[in-house]
């Protein structure tokens, strides 16, 4: 179990946050869940937000849960609230400390949708340790063996993480422009056709 969190203004995240501290991953293993461990670790970032005298936390998930993000109903019952949305059912989650906080939102390009929309594309950064293996190899080998188009970004800096037009810079798979998952287990040979309806 653990949670990530840092400087919004550093979050390798599509979001204007200025002030808060951005939650990256945040996991309790099934074994462990139930027992007060997420609320432990969120009332440890929260004290250490308002130590630092940031606005608040906030965090990206999707109105269902989706793979590599906070679970948004457990948040919600937290005390945060949605603040933003997008398409493909990401939302932005925010837990201001005071009232008047600028209220965070998703950058520009992430409202407009805009996914390139031949074939699959792939956003990713190395974020994940496994993600550049299964998209250079197994979602690459999936698409060719189906004759998909297949465009791979990968994410290399923060300024290229602030300017994507997926949420999900950890990994997002996209098909004939529309989200389809951000479960990496999708670039298996095995699992692909699960999720890609053509």
């Amino acid at each position: 179990m653990f949670i990530e969190y840092g400087p919004a203004e550093k979050a390798w995240m599509p979001i204007l946050a200025d002030n808060y501290l951005a939650i990256g991953c945040f996991w309790v293993s099934g074994k462990y869940k139930k027992s007060g461990h997420g609320k432990k670790l969120l009332n440890d970032a929260i004290t250490d937000a308002k130590n630092q005298k940031r606005s608040g936390l906030v965090t990206i998930a999707g109105k269902k849960k989706y793979h590599f993000m906070s679970d948004t109903r457990w948040l919600i019952r937290q005390g945060f609230t949605v603040c933003d949305e997008a398409p493909g059912g990401f939302v932005l989650l925010h837990l201001p400390f005071s009232d008047n906080t600028p209220t965070p939102s998703f950058l520009p390009q992430v409202h407009t949708g805009d996914i390139e929309s031949n074939g699959c594309i792939v956003y990713y950064s190395n974020r994940c340790p496994f993600s550049e293996y299964h998209v250079t190899t197994s979602l690459a080998e999936s698409c060719r063996k189906r004759n998909i188009p297949l465009k791979i970004i990968k994410l290399d800096t923060l300024e290229q993480a602030k300017s994507c037009p997926s949420p999900a810079t950890i990994f997002s798979l996209y098909y004939q422009g529309e989200f389809v998952t951000t479960d990496i287990s999708v670039c298996m040979d095995n699992r692909f056709d699960k999720y890609v309806k053509r």
